[in-house]
């Protein structure tokens, strides 16, 4: 599949659920949860130590999830991420080397932008698809709304990910620019260590539920 139809793909549901996770053996639980509310997609950051092992479990055994890995930061990161199966690659802020060796990896790979300047460097490197992050402290709905002016003709998309909820949700996906929101909420650290599937099950439902009233899947 193309890095455009992974990352369509990715991002059809409209929610990203964004995952620290910290063991390893949550990993087939959570992936479970999350299935049975309806998203077949999932980022797990490279914050923790049973990142790589936990992404690379569930693309070995939930084959119907969509695994991303999160905070990609450096090529080491990357090459891991490759490695251990996930399908596409999300940092925090963009850096041109980490777009090359992705696009040498043929590795789906998800930028982050804060500025007008961000964005064209993005667009001049090839890139269709960006992180908004920090979005809430960025300026949120308003401020995207603002950045999209200047861009939207170009297809670019985001993806704004810090500061959004089931509350802002909508506001977010209203934007044509918008191709998915990235969902920190929907499985809470101290959920998943307390083993509380039916609640990230809950809040996957009703993440697909106001992500239906703005598009259709």
């Amino acid at each position: 599949m193309a890095t455009r139809d992974i990352l369509a793909e990715a991002t059809q549901w409209g929610v990203v659920p964004v995952i620290a996770l910290e063991r390893e053996e949550d990993a087939l639980p959570l992936a479970d949860a999350l299935l049975a509310g309806g998203l077949p997609v999932m980022e797990i950051t490279f914050r923790t130590a049973a990142a790589a092992a936990a992404i690379h479990t569930i693309s070995t055994e939930r084959p119907e999830m969509l695994v991303g890995a999160g905070t990609v930061l450096t090529q080491s990161n990357l090459q891991d991420a490759k490695d251990c199966g996930a399908r596409f690659a999300v940092a925090p802020g963009l850096n041109p080397e980490m777009l090359q060796a992705a696009k040498a990896l043929d590795l789906p790979f998800v930028p982050g932008i804060a500025t007008p300047s961000d964005i064209e460097m993005g667009l001049a490197l090839g890139c269709t698809t960006l992180k908004f992050f920090p979005a809430g402290a960025l300026g949120g709905v308003a401020m995207l709304k603002a950045l999209s002016g200047p861009y939207a003709h170009t297809g670019i998309r985001f993806m704004p990910t810090g500061g959004v909820n089931l509350q802002n949700l909508g506001q977010y996906l209203s934007l044509p620019t918008v191709s998915a929101v990235g969902g920190t909420w929907l499985a809470k650290s101290a959920d998943i260590a307390a083993g509380n599937w039916d609640v990230i099950t809950a809040a996957s439902k009703e993440a697909i539920t106001e992500a239906l009233q703005f598009r259709s899947l």
